[in-house]
């Protein structure tokens, strides 16, 4: 992986002996070699290595910084990698990348070929589980549990198995349903709240109010301890008087808080708060809790983008905040004034016009108002916006609620996101053809966020559901068009896809008029080739000089026949380009009508692979995956070749 040369700098610097412990700790058993009292040493290293990597070369800060503590506090306390640590989502693992191995190749991260940016065990046996979406860890974590209780059997000493699940994570169904499970399951594993209020933006819902109101006295939890292992050493607690006891002790605890306990309501040993940023102690909690059977809960209160008093101020700002200058605290922002602006922008600005037009629209979003840009609606009507947290499915089917009873929603999920929620678009959605607006974010390539967040697959997942209208916007007015058509009456449900990024024109703000459902345009007329185009992609075709002609398709579900027909009747050569899976996208519905309808041609189709895209930026996959301009000005050439080829014959 090529650096710049301020990044060969910068590494050149590191390495000229500005930290004292942390170029000596290559892997965790160098960090277990010291002394307790030098870890808090290690974290301020630590701190300022991600501080100086991240200034340069842009990732998820505040997240990383504050989980240093806790980082370095396990990797100390476990034998990983036999032992097994699962993060929920990769945010905050920047400092378990820099101990395991991983510290010279930091640079590279989320870089193309560089390493991943989020852990998975294909880059690293100390990266136990894929976690680029939030609220999977208790549940995968619990997994590996049950199957080193299996495991157990046959060994002396199994792995531990510890959950680091943050409280915005934890607001995901998900992690509710691994909850439940774990406490009817025999386990001894270990889940970590790393709880600091917030997941993008600020946490939302009654589990952060729970978490806000939660609290344990450290001495009613050693107390606890000490007669549990009192217990337990004279033979007194095995597992059903165990049970009995955390029952009564919950019963006597809420007695005299009156306050409930919901993990110990679920039979899971409750431990905390306790401040998740003194490293000492809680190597302490850990070794407390590392050998004692059953499930358990530590909870620790963190601050996200803790040492960095720019990320600690304005959280939100500093999860991603691109390159930054470290003495000053100032983000190195290029002047966008005569630039496009991205689509997020647009649809937000749009949606707020809409809804003073409109009574009846409200804005939904599962914990991403900054990212999709609908706190622009959320600040004017903040009655009529709704934040529901890390959960995308109760997102979909809160709106079809909403719709069922005469409201129009605009639901807004990123579209590697809204996988997660098929089932709820099917069932709760299409089947009473509720007119739900799906607005779907980062579509498409998504660039250095890599495999688990490119928005690849909507396209092939929802054209198969009946009742559902699927569409792409080429351009920021398009986008502007499709949404104010989507929210008119009688138009059911309605998906907009569109990409991460700026669009193409500085002259977005058109007026809002209709579109005809299942209608595209004929951009360009020519003869030999036809290029079928949906969505932003069709942008790199307008910039091919040829022959051949070029639609916009614009609705994938319903097809313009009339295109079709045109097409079918005059050419014996169509190419289609897509910002999505080959299969089963636009190029496969086009083959599929083609055949239908006896028609013939021969058809080029240009797409994502069938395989996961790897990380990098959007123009560098793009050229991978044969999707930039000169890729599909060669794909053109090469059909106008053939065709010129078959009729000389």
């Amino acid at each position: 992986m090529l650096m710049t040369e301020q990044e060969k700098n910068h590494k050149e610097q590191q390495m000229e002996g500005d930290f004292r412990l942390l170029p000596h700790i290559k892997y965790p058993d160098d960090l277990r070699k010291l002394q307790v009292d030098q870890l808090p040493e290690v974290c301020e290293e630590l701190r300022r290595d991600i501080v100086n990597e991240l200034s340069v070369n842009p990732g998820h800060l505040a997240s990383s910084l504050g989980a240093v503590e806790l980082t370095v506090a396990l990797h100390y306390v476990y034998d990983t990698p036999y032992d097994r640590i699962v993060w929920d989502v990769g945010h905050q693992a920047y400092g378990h990348k820099i101990l395991t191995g991983r510290r010279e190749q930091f640079c590279t991260n989320r870089k193309l070929h560089g390493i991943h940016p989020f852990p998975t065990p294909e880059e690293s046996p100390y990266d136990t589980f894929m976690c680029g979406h939030a609220s999977n860890s208790i549940s995968a974590a619990l997994g590996m549990a049950v199957a080193a209780e299996v495991a157990g059997r046959q060994q002396q000493t199994p792995p531990k198995v510890v959950a680091v699940i943050g409280d915005g994570a934890m607001s995901g169904g998900l992690a509710f349903e691994g909850l439940n499970n774990v406490s009817s399951s025999p386990n001894d594993l270990l889940i970590i709240l790393n709880d600091n209020n917030m997941s993008i933006d600020r946490s939302v819902g009654g589990m952060k109010q729970y978490l806000l109101n939660l609290n344990t006295t450290e001495t009613y939890n050693a107390l606890r301890f000490k007669a549990s292992k009192w217990l337990k050493q004279r033979g007194y607690l095995n597992d059903e008087r165990k049970k009995g006891i955390i029952r009564l002790s919950n019963a006597v605890k809420s007695a005299i808080s009156h306050q409930q306990n919901i993990f110990e309501g679920l039979n899971i040993r409750y431990f905390g708060p306790f401040d998740g940023h003194n490293v000492v102690e809680i190597v302490r909690l850990l070794r407390q809790l590392k050998d004692m059977k059953g499930p358990k809960l530590l909870h620790l209160h963190t601050t996200k983008g803790k040492g960095y008093e720019p990320a600690e101020k304005s959280a939100t700002v500093w999860h991603a905040p691109g390159r930054f200058d470290i003495d000053t605290g100032e983000r190195i922002v290029k002047d966008a004034s005569d630039q496009p602006p991205k689509f997020q922008d647009v649809f937000g600005n749009t949606l707020l016009e809409l809804a003073r037009q409109n009574e009846r629209i409200v804005g939904v979003t599962p914990a991403m108002p900054t990212g999709c840009s609908m706190n622009i609606m959320m600040k004017e009507l903040p009655e009529r916006t709704f934040d529901v947290g890390i959960a995308e499915g109760h997102a979909v089917t809160f709106s079809g609620g909403m719709a069922k009873d005469g409201l129009q929603p605009f639901c807004n999920i990123y579209s590697a996101f809204a996988q997660r929620a098929y089932d709820n678009i099917i069932h709760d959605v299409a089947i009473l053809n509720l007119p739900v607006v799906i607005c779907l974010d980062r579509a498409g390539l998504v660039g250095e966020d890599g495999a688990t967040h490119h928005g690849a697959f909507d396209l092939a997942a929802l054209r198969p559901i009946p009742n559902l209208t699927i569409a792409s916007p080429m351009d920021e007015c398009e986008l502007r068009r499709l949404m104010y058509t989507a929210q008119l009456p009688d138009k059911g449900a309605f998906v907009i896809r569109y990409p991460r990024g700026r669009g193409s024109r500085v002259d977005w703000h058109c007026p809002l008029e209709a579109v005809e459902v299942g209608t595209g345009r004929k951009l360009r007329d020519g003869h030999d080739v036809a290029v079928l185009s949906i969505g932003p992609i069709g942008t790199e075709v307008e910039k091919i000089e040829g022959t051949f002609a070029h639609y916009d398709m614009r609705f994938l579900k319903p097809l313009d026949e009339r295109i079709l027909q045109e097409v079918g009747r005059r050419f014996r050569h169509i190419v289609t380009v897509e910002d999505g899976v080959r299969n089963g996208g636009l190029g496969s519905a086009v083959l599929e009508w083609m055949n239908d309808h006896g028609y013939q041609p021969r058809v080029t189709r240009l797409g994502l692979p069938d395989s996961f895209v790897e990380h990098g930026t959007v123009a560098e996959l793009r050229k991978i995956v044969g999707l930039d301009t000169e890729a599909i000005a060669q794909a053109i050439h090469q059909t106008l070749t053939s065709n010129t080829q078959n009729a000389s014959l």
